[in-house]
């Protein structure tokens, strides 16, 4: 490593250190997809199967497997989700003051 390099920390959302224009969204369908993952993973699914399951062909659902959301909403991934047998629930919280916007956050149990 050369001495004069600059590292620069992240802000711990890549897609807003990519300049996305709504981050928070992007990272939560992220994580979302991550979660249809593990889902269609512990269940032992082929993509075929899972892709009947929930409505998108075995192509599509490979795409969206590999990260490509686009033409896909927070509430669509939450229906493909729950096409899996899981339930959802949704947590409103007030922002704290120290944070400037608003965001979006997906956990799983």
């Amino acid at each position: 490593m050369n001495d004069t390099e600059i590292v620069t920390e992240g802000s711990g959302n890549v897609f807003e250190d990519l300049g996305f224009d709504r981050p928070s969204e992007e990272q939560a369908k992220a994580h979302l997809v991550r979660e249809i993952r593990t889902i269609i993973d512990s269940r032992k699914l082929t993509q075929t199967q899972a892709g009947k399951l929930i409505g998108l062909p075995q192509p599509d659902l490979s795409q969206l497997l590999r990260g490509r959301t686009r033409g896909y909403t927070v509430d669509r991934l939450l229906r493909l989700i729950m096409a899996l047998d899981r339930d959802i629930e949704i947590r409103i919280t007030k922002r704290p003051k120290s944070r400037l916007e608003s965001r979006i956050a997906v956990t799983a149990a």
